[in-house]
């Protein structure tokens, strides 16, 4: 496969093919009410963070697609709200005029039928080198590690201490991250929040939803809480802030 990757900012004519491309993501992922502010407009307003990967033997056919969005933070500790912090400044700095200071990954995906053939790293570098290109220095991202599903009951700090023999991670999305030089820093504990009515969450997961307390999901990185007496669930999705130093 010979890759083509360009901004949208560069090529605006792949933005439907960009929406219309498939991904793998669990349905009520695409519930987090955070994500309006980035995703309804990134298109019109962040066109430059916004990467996609073409073969060039199926031109305007996306292969991948990578986000990121500027935002203005100023404060050495990162936020413990990870996702949806990076997404509400970012509004707020497009709202008041404020001044960006720092840029974060926000997704990388990859077309279903070519998952496992090595396109999310490539697409992790293109999204460093771009934010370098626009002169930042480090690009951060709130990773969603990737084989946590596997196991929600588990902490997140937990899962994230464990290495190998060779001392990367344990986890395969957090140790492509560190073998492109990422730094994990900590832990963001309420990085996506999603919540819906029991019929929602139903409709999102084929699952009943009838029973208090936690319900362990697919796709879910922890369980979800379930309240029947009050007819809502709430996802708290943690993640992992990676820091890439670029300079």
């Amino acid at each position: 496969m010979t890759l083509r990757i360009s901004t949208l900012a560069e090529r605006p004519e792949l933005a439907d093919a960009l929406w219309a491309m498939d991904d793998s993501w669990p349905a009520f992922m695409l519930h987090d009410p955070a994500a309006a502010l980035y995703y309804d407009v990134c298109v019109h307003s962040y066109p430059e963070f916004v990467l996609v990967a073409e073969d060039d033997a199926e031109p305007g056919r996306p292969v991948a697609k990578g986000f990121s969005v500027p935002f203005a933070w100023g404060r050495e500790e990162l936020p413990d709200g990870g996702w949806d912090t990076a997404i509400l400044r970012a509004w707020r700095a497009r709202r008041t005029g404020e001044k960006p200071d720092t840029v974060t990954a926000l997704e990388i995906a990859v077309r279903p039928d070519l998952l496992g053939t090595g396109l999310s790293p490539v697409m992790l570098a293109a999204l460093r080198e771009n934010a370098g290109r626009l002169g930042f220095t480090e690009l951060l991202a709130p990773v969603r590690p990737n084989a946590k599903h596997l196991e929600p009951r588990t902490p997140m700090a937990e899962y994230v201490s464990r290495t190998r023999p060779d001392g990367l991670p344990a986890d395969p999305w957090l140790r492509v991250h560190v073998r492109a030089g990422g730094e994990i820093v900590k832990v963001a504990p309420r990085s996506m929040t999603i919540s819906g009515t029991l019929a929602e969450w139903r409709g999102w997961t084929g699952l009943p939803f009838d029973a208090p307390g936690p319900v362990e999901v697919p796709g879910a990185l922890v369980p979800v809480h379930c309240d029947p007496d009050q007819d809502h669930a709430v996802y708290v999705e943690p993640n992992v802030w990676v820091r890439h130093r670029l300079t």
